[in-house]
């Protein structure tokens, strides 16, 4: 790989490099908070999903230190996938989260109406 492609590719992930810290601490506490979740027995379900986010997400940073470094660019196609990966969890987590919101205050509404007697 030629010296130039190299320097765009360390100009391309530089946004990525400066926010590595923030990742990486990101991704610890995303981590921890999937151990702490396990620690229930409802959580045991769902404890893999942050910790699997956080453990994706700090590959991302990895990978963008080492593009920022080395201008490899197979380790910033690695990177940018995980991050994709990363927003697709987050992505496919906030629609869940919805789903259950508008059927929980259906259900409500529902019940609600079920004790008024079905009137208004």
């Amino acid at each position: 790989m030629d010296h130039n492609s190299q320097e765009l590719l360390r100009d391309l992930i530089e946004p990525l490099y400066r926010g590595k810290f923030w990742m990486q601490l990101t991704g610890v506490m995303l981590i921890l908070s999937g151990i702490l979740t396990a620690l229930s027995i409802v959580g045991l379900i769902v404890a893999w999903i942050p910790i699997w986010a956080g453990w994706v997400l700090m590959q991302a940073a990895g990978a963008a230190g080492r593009v920022f470094e080395s201008g490899d660019s197979r380790d910033m196609k690695f990177a940018l996938g995980k991050l994709k990966t990363y927003f697709t969890i987050f992505g496919v987590l906030i629609l869940i989260y919805l789903a259950i919101a508008v059927g929980g205050m259906l259900f409500g509404a529902i019940g609600m109406m079920g004790m008024m007697g079905g009137s208004w």
